[in-house]
């Protein structure tokens, strides 16, 4: 290979962001610290939502999402089946039960007609539904929001993909995050995200209440609200005083805190989210140019109201059209020095689930899972990289 291996997707860091974590590792604090509030506080402005909590990684953003809501074992809730498998674990990790939702063959997104047959499916043990917002698009959240509310559901958006993103709601341009229509929004910054922090995640939410369990939970559990003290006799002293070193654990939660080492990047990452932003809509634009002459057996997702962050370029794909199959179409790419990925595996087709639920039949999700293809798309790619991948795909399936 004569040309730099394009991954799928990679951080984009400066030098700023270096100096950001060299600054943390020259203070007094590594976790726990200032950085860590500054980045909730900017991630809250620009979500606009009133309480943004960090923790280690989108999983266990999940993760405390499913106790934040006491979900548990009775419980049901509705995943959509293309999304990582994480969506799904975090259901399982507090003993309550998937349903999986089908989704439009040509977004990936679960829509209402899908929300409405897996709530059929379910009955009445529904308790929370996590719309995945796939590649950056977004579900019509309006609606979903709207059934739920009727049925006193509540709803997590999985917004992994879609830091930055905005969609259509009564005439004005929601940002993802701000949850006009969700009790809470999670987000992941891997480092193939919209940010990088290494590894780390983060929930949005308006509720205070909702908020200050979130930030139990990701810290073992632990409370120094002095109102909620439940031993009295440990908790105070003779005066009546809360002893400055009590804390109390009323039920098990965990070590999911994010380090100011991993705070300082993600907010120095966030003030560069516009123009991430723009360079990843620029490339997702020229991909769309340049493939409009391979329609109908490239082409890509069908575009949904609002204005996404786009997260992946995903290509949906006619390998019988093309005459080729996937694996081979992948394996020629990485010989050419172009990396590409499938997003996702239908979650419901994975042996845990199957054996758990049996066979789930959505032919929308085995429908763009047969045709799916994600390509480069990262905002340090140039112009000459889009051309590059779309004319090596044309060489190849001629």
């Amino acid at each position: 290979m004569t040309e730099a291996y394009l991954p799928y997707g990679r951080q984009v860091l400066d030098h700023d962001d270096i100096e950001a974590v060299a600054n943390v590792l020259r203070s007094d604090f590594l976790t726990s610290g200032p950085a860590v509030e500054n980045f909730e506080k900017k991630l809250a402005e620009i979500t606009q939502a009133k309480f943004a909590v960090s923790c280690s990684s989108g999983t266990a953003a999940l993760h405390l999402t499913a106790l934040a809501l006491r979900l548990g074992p009775g419980d049901s809730v509705i995943v959509p089946a293309i999304t990582f498998l994480a969506t799904a674990n975090a259901v399982r990790y507090v003993g309550a039960e998937v349903v999986f939702a089908d989704v439009d063959p040509e977004t990936g997104l679960m829509e209402q007609e899908h929300l409405m047959a897996a709530i059929a499916r379910a009955g009445d043990d529904v308790k929370a539904i996590y719309p995945v917002h796939l590649a950056g698009q977004c579900s019509n959240m309006a609606l979903i929001s709207s059934i739920a509310s009727e049925r006193n559901i509540a709803v997590v958006e999985d917004a992994s993909h879609a830091l930055g993103s905005v969609y259509p709601n009564e005439g004005a341009n929601v940002a993802v995050g701000g949850c006009i229509d969700s009790n809470m929004a999670i987000f992941s910054f891997h480092p193939v995200k919209t940010i990088a922090m290494g590894e780390g995640g983060a929930i949005t939410t308006n509720d205070a209440a909702s908020a200050e369990r979130l930030k139990s939970m990701r810290n073992h559990g632990m409370n120094r609200n002095s109102d909620s003290f439940v031993n009295r006799e440990l908790a105070f002293d003779s005066d009546g005083q809360a002893n400055p070193w009590y804390y109390e654990m009323q039920e098990p939660g965990f070590n999911y805190r994010a380090s100011d080492i991993h705070c300082a990047l993600g907010l120095s990452q966030l003030g560069k989210l516009d123009r991430f932003v723009n360079r990843r809509q620029e490339l997702v634009a020229l991909f769309d140019q340049y493939f409009a002459p391979l329609a109908p057996v490239v082409k890509p997702l069908r575009r949904k109201p609002g204005n996404p962050a786009w997260h992946l370029y995903v290509a949906l794909i006619d390998f019988d059209l093309a005459d080729i199959s996937r694996a081979s179409l992948i394996r020629q790419l990485r010989d050419n020095g172009i990396g590409s990925q499938v997003h996702y595996i239908p979650v419901h087709r994975q042996p845990y689930y199957q054996q758990r639920y049996g066979d789930d039949n959505l032919p929308g999700a085995d429908k763009f899972y047969g045709r799916c293809l994600s390509l480069p798309l990262f905002p340090g790619m140039k112009d000459e990289d889009v051309e590059r991948v779309v004319k090596t795909i044309q060489q190849i399936i001629g």
